[in-house]
């Protein structure tokens, strides 16, 4: 029993002078920013639409089989070219049909204006009366209508003819083609001959909310200088890479989407290589310069109740602080506008981790 005593008692000495040394309070390690002034160049990018510069419909003005097809389909087409040729012969008929109708016309004219000129002698001399003589004026100026009006459906004839020849109205690239010689159009078929589109200039539709056109004209000073001064766009395309022409923003509505409370805008870039086509899609990458501001990464924030908050190192233990940024950002970096100062540190990563008071390992901060 002595000899089991011991060790017992030696256990509870050991375990009391453990207890009864003090804990020491041990630092977290987070990476830590030295906050100062930079120049920044922020790229949000938006989804777009692109549009050739001129992007037509072609539909037939006439009715008629299609009896030519004067081109490939994606061909290179020239303003005035022909495209299709629909069937011609009702056409030519009409056509010949109102010049014989003029020519009659004529005739009667002709006639009428003998006849008119005869009774005026006669009338002079009192060998007819007035009734005949207004009765041949009239027959005159009847034949004058009836001639105007050959001369009318003749135009109409020949337009109708001329319109047989569809040609393209601008220079383009042609699209491809649903109809086949020997199909039966007319001006109200679902869907055009053909389109085309000029693509040397390409234009991409994309839309910012109120509150960001708002941040730009207040920045600019209006919308046209907005877009006067706004640096040059870029354009990522829709395998991921960026176009090597830049854009320049050269329209903003005027209104805004009463259901979305987006502002359209457009941004028009150069296509020489014909690599945008009409139809595609991509992302306009808009830059916002900004000189002599503080830029943070988001990783150094975390929002409560609708604030950004960062946390300062002050006497080496962290201490939350609110932020107000601006409000363009690029996803990784807000640049702040109030709520920092230069030569502060704060947090880096992880602030959402962080607890107010903590111990900040000072060794670990970098400069920035």
């Amino acid at each position: 029993m002595k000899y089991l005593i011991i060790p017992i008692l030696s256990g509870l000495i050991l375990l009391y002078s453990c207890r009864s040394q003090p804990q020491e309070q041990t630092s977290a390690k987070y990476k830590t920013l030295n906050v100062g002034f930079s120049n920044q160049t922020l790229k949000r990018d938006y989804t777009a639409t692109l549009r050739g510069r001129q992007y037509v419909e072609i539909r037939p003005q006439v009715s008629g089989i299609i009896t030519k097809i004067c081109m490939n389909e994606g061909d290179v087409v020239h303003r005035g070219q022909v495209l299709f040729v629909i069937d011609q012969v009702p056409y030519k008929a009409a056509l010949e049909t109102a010049m014989a109708n003029v020519k009659s016309a004529e005739s009667k004219l002709a006639t009428a204006k003998l006849t008119a000129e005869s009774k005026e002698e006669l009338f002079r001399e009192n060998v007819v009366s007035e009734f005949d003589l207004q009765t041949a004026r009239n027959a005159l100026a009847e034949a004058q209508a009836a001639l105007a009006l050959a001369r009318a459906e003749e135009i109409n004839a020949r337009n109708n003819l001329s319109y047989t020849e569809v040609k393209s109205p601008v220079d383009g690239v042609a699209s491809m083609i649903p109809y086949r010689v020997g199909a039966l159009v007319d001006s109200n078929i679902s869907e055009p001959l053909v389109t085309v589109s000029d693509d040397n200039e390409v234009f991409a539709y994309f839309s910012m909310d109120e509150n960001q056109i708002l941040d730009l004209v207040q920045q600019y000073g209006s919308l046209q200088k907005t877009m006067e001064q706004m640096p040059d766009v870029e354009l990522m395309l829709s395998n991921g890479k960026v176009y090597q022409y830049s854009g320049k923003i050269d329209a903003i509505s005027g209104t805004v989407d009463s259901g979305t409370g987006a502002v359209s805008l457009r941004a028009s870039f150069k296509n020489p290589d014909k690599l945008l086509r009409n139809g595609g899609s991509g992302k306009v990458i808009v830059p916002t310069h900004r000189d002599s501001v503080i830029v943070i990464p988001q990783t150094a924030t975390y929002e409560l109740q609708n604030r950004i908050f960062v946390y300062k190192v002050v006497d080496g233990k962290a201490k939350s602080a609110p932020i107000e940024v601006f409000r363009l950002n690029n996803g990784t970096e807000y640049i702040v506008e109030a709520g920092l100062a230069p030569g502060d540190v704060i947090i880096a990563e992880g602030a959402g981790l962080v607890r107010e008071g903590t111990v900040i390992d000072s060794h670990t901060s970098t400069n920035e």
